[in-house]
């Protein structure tokens, strides 16, 4: 089971700690996709970031793409309209806006997390 969180609360925390809360955000988000993909062979969220700090950010950017795909797959599964997560979170990681990815992301796991 997933944990909601308060987006407004992972920003200002992102804000306050000179990113290093975005460390702990991103592990959270990548366990979360995994728990609510329920995919066998996902990667973790601690291969997440140590493939990200490992590339210099590359596979960050890879990770938003492919877990944004994942979650447009779970929201045709449940009968909502389709979009372009993947896109959407690459383009913004691209431009220096990555936090608003991870916004975006928190925010869809969140109505998972209701349910």
């Amino acid at each position: 089971m997933i944990e909601k969180k308060n987006i407004a609360l992972c920003i200002v925390f992102t804000i306050l700690t000179c990113g290093i809360y975005t460390l702990f955000w991103v592990f959270s988000l990548a366990e979360d996709v995994n728990t609510v993909d329920a995919r066998p062979n996902a990667t973790s969220g601690g291969l997440v970031l140590l493939f990200t700090i490992l590339t210099c950010g590359i596979y960050g950017w890879y990770w938003l793409y492919t877990s944004g795909d994942r979650l447009d797959a779970l929201r045709a599964g449940r009968g909502r309209a389709e979009g372009h997560l993947g896109i959407l979170f690459l383009l913004l990681s691209i431009f220096g806006f990555g936090v608003i990815s991870y916004a975006i992301m928190q925010l869809e796991l969140n109505e998972y997390a209701a349910a």
